[in-house]
């Protein structure tokens, strides 16, 4: 079941919005590649605001995605690519409801 979830707010500095999309875009093949990284959606807020949405069925699962690759590109790019660095917030999961489609 999944339990715990991550949600990443990246603010996109002026003029580099195209490109943090793209960056979200590579992260992709990098999630779907982590058997511990069951739902990760990114996501587009606003023109500047952008996210990364993630679940996991335990502790272990997302301390290892936070360790992970997707992790380390993010933040070696923040400075580069964010007007602040990234806010991360952990999150309980309370309920979920999945059609299989994921």
């Amino acid at each position: 079941m999944i339990q715990l979830a991550l949600f990443a707010r990246l603010e996109a500095k002026p003029g580099l919005e195209a490109e943090v999309e793209r960056f979200l875009m590579s992260a992709l093949p990098m999630a779907r590649d982590e058997p511990d990284t069951p739902i990760w959606f990114a996501l587009k807020l606003s023109p500047t605001t952008f996210g990364i949405f993630d679940a996991f069925h335990d502790e272990a699962g997302r301390q290892r995605h936070l360790t992970g690759p997707i992790a380390q590109a993010l933040m070696a790019r923040a400075p580069e690519l964010f007007a602040i660095p990234p806010s991360i917030e952990s999150i309980e999961v309370l309920g979920l409801k999945n059609n299989g489609a994921l």
